[in-house]
């Protein structure tokens, strides 16, 4: 049975959605599901935009052949090649074998690494300003490498202000019916999946996002189509502005991310002693996380939003806790920047941990380590309590 809606009154989203896939990547948890997203314009000629994993090939065919009712199908333009949204090219190349292919020259050599069989089809390389007509509808391409793989474009429709924007302005998250951002809590509901997609997955490639973003600057955007999450029509600037906030490494909001590292509870107490002092002296937008039972993906996320960031970690084996250890490695991967740190470690013998995480932050871009550290010694003693106000002072201070 298929399973479509209208995107306008000629386009229409012929993409399926996905509960039963537990790691996107197979590394990211994804417990409200994802979606891959394919649209299908109805014009002159027949267009379909990118296709979708190959866990939802059945559903996507479904969809494309009631949309097209009988017409044949004229383009296939592939923006990404990665497989939750590439692998089921061959089966519409099989299945419309007429159809021409519109990528980057890039975009067909991953074609041809994937084993697809591309080459008895026209096709139609595109690079920066290229265009395309499918009668009523003109097309114009923007090349896009490495947000996030390097064969990446965008196209823009000028006739209906539409950009298919590939993996740009995606999100995690199943739509289970509800195709606009305008038809959910987007701020209470979806921005979290939102962060964490865009830090864990195009995150390190803040430049290249912005350099997509000035190629669009000219462009009267209506509408934005991407390959996960909900389409945007409506308050665009919102969902624009959180991208340029990610993308230029800028804290969502003035607040302290607390992460701790603790064996025995010893050094979460010391964590929770300091988000009571920074709520009691009027800084209450304080997250505190389990290092070892929350996923990485949700920490860098998180990491992306807070101004401030402080670090408490136990001495593990004269070295970092591992999952801090893990964590500091995906924070310096994904390349985040600008944010304020402080440091609180535990040992019971060697207290080490303070040293190496300052050492791996300093090895970070535009980051800064306030002075102010806290051992803690096995266990925070009360005479230590001037010590974690002094710590709280220090990081209120450093956000005046």
């Amino acid at each position: 049975m298929y399973s479509v809606r209208k995107v306008t009154d000629d386009l229409y989203w012929v993409g399926a959605n996905d509960h039963r896939l537990a790691l996107f990547e197979n590394v990211h948890p994804i417990p409200r599901g994802v979606s891959y997203n394919s649209y299908l314009l109805l014009d002159e000629q027949t267009v379909l935009f990118d296709a979708v994993d190959w866990s939802a090939c059945r559903q996507y065919l479904e969809n494309v052949e009631h949309v097209l009712a009988g017409r044949s199908l004229d383009y296939l333009v592939i923006h990404h090649m990665e497989p939750d949204h590439g692998a089921s090219v061959e089966e519409i190349l099989i299945r419309y074998p007429q159809v021409k292919i519109v990528a980057t020259a890039k975009a067909f050599a991953f074609m041809r690494q994937f084993g697809f069989h591309v080459d008895g089809h026209e096709c139609i390389q595109v690079k920066d300003k290229d265009t395309l007509s499918s009668g009523r509808h003109q097309f114009t391409f923007l090349t896009a490498p490495m947000v996030h793989w390097p064969e990446v474009a965008v196209s823009f429709d000028t006739t209906d202000g539409i950009l298919f924007s590939a993996d740009a302005f995606g999100t995690f998250g199943a739509l289970d019916g509800k195709l606009f951002a305008d038809e959910v809590d987007f701020d209470r509901d979806w921005i979290d999946d939102a962060r964490r997609y865009y830090t864990n997955i195009v995150g390190k490639y803040g430049a290249n996002v912005m350099a997509l973003l000035k190629k669009a600057e000219g462009l009267d955007i209506k509408t934005i189509c991407p390959l996960h999450g909900p389409v945007w029509r409506k308050d665009l600037g919102y969902f624009m502005d959180k991208h340029i906030h990610w993308a230029t490494y800028q804290p969502e909001e003035k607040g302290v991310l607390i992460v701790y590292g603790s064996m025995y509870g010893n050094t979460e107490a010391a964590a929770q002693a300091l988000a009571a002092r920074l709520c009691e002296k009027g800084m209450t937008n304080v997250a505190v996380y389990d290092v070892s039972n929350t996923h990485v993906s949700q920490l860098i996320a998180e990491s992306f939003k807070y101004s401030h960031i402080v670090l408490a970690s136990v001495t593990y084996n004269l070295g970092i806790y591992p999952p801090m250890h893990s964590y500091l490695a995906d924070m310096k991967a994904l390349n985040l920047q600008k944010r304020t740190f402080a440091v609180v470690e535990n040992g019971s013998w060697a207290c080490k941990s303070g040293d190496l995480m300052r050492k791996e932050l300093e090895g970070m871009k535009e980051m800064t380590v306030l002075d102010a550290d806290l051992t803690v010694t096995s266990a925070l003693r009360d005479d230590q309590a001037g010590a974690v106000d002094a710590l709280a002072d220090a990081v209120l201070a450093s956000m005046a």
